[in-house]
């Protein structure tokens, strides 16, 4: 069995880079867990009550997804770059020491979203192989409206070397996603479920599935 715990820098980007990856592993038996590294932000947004709805549908996706355990942290979302590291770096390493995973699916380095570029660094430096010898594999998702927005510079590039067959799952995928009510998008925008769909479509024909979802390969102790 597996333990395996997705970090998110928002929730739903666990969702957008590696949902059906995650029920595949809940269908096989595998533990799963859910670290949310920020909150809502009032600020940025006129949604009214904006905490507590994101709160409701965490719930509601934690339960969908029957993950064995979520925690979400309080940094302010579009702000972890206004944090000193260090906090983000023991908030992140509580979690992963008190659980021991031995997979890590996390952000792609190269997400244009400040958020994302702050939480890859620091979750690197939280699962150094002498601090953390119980990790086997870490794996980067891509995460639609982030991902392919980045730069056209090959440091920016993500080339997936690791698919994952989600065709049973990705229909449970979408429905999940339907949750996040503050984040999904209308067609065709990137965050529609046509787009998901789609990139699961193109990501399957990769590898001769109907649909996958794509990752590159950080680390792997064999």
């Amino acid at each position: 069995m597996n333990r395996i715990v997705v970090i998110a820098v928002h929730p739903d980007d666990e969702t957008l880079g590696c949902g059906g990856t995650l029920l595949k592993h809940k269908a096989n038996g595998d533990e799963v867990y859910w670290l949310i590294l920020t909150k809502a932000n009032q600020k940025i947004t006129n949604i009214k009550g904006i905490e507590s709805e994101q709160l409701r549908y965490i719930r509601e996706v934690a339960a969908a997804y029957d993950f064995n355990n979520w925690k979400q942290l309080t940094f302010l979302t579009t702000e972890l770059d206004n944090y000193p590291m260090v906090e983000i770096v023991v908030g992140i390493s509580q979690y992963i020491n008190e659980l021991k995973p031995n997979i890590i699916f996390l952000h792609h380095y190269g997400d244009i979203h400040s958020d994302h570029h702050v939480a890859f660094s620091a979750i690197m430096s939280c699962i150094k192989n002498f601090r953390t010898p119980f990790i086997d594999r870490v794996l980067s998702f891509e995460t639609l409206s982030e991902a392919e927005f980045a730069p056209a510079a090959q440091n920016y590039a993500f080339v997936p070397n690791v698919f994952s067959d989600i065709t049973p799952y990705l229909e449970k995928k979408l429905e999940i996603m339907k949750l996040f009510t503050t984040e999904i998008m209308d067609e065709p925008f990137p965050r529609s479920l046509s787009t998901i769909r789609a990139l699961a479509r193109y990501r399957g024909a990769r590898i001769g599935v109907e649909y996958a979802e794509a990752f590159m390969l950080l680390f792997e102790k064999i």
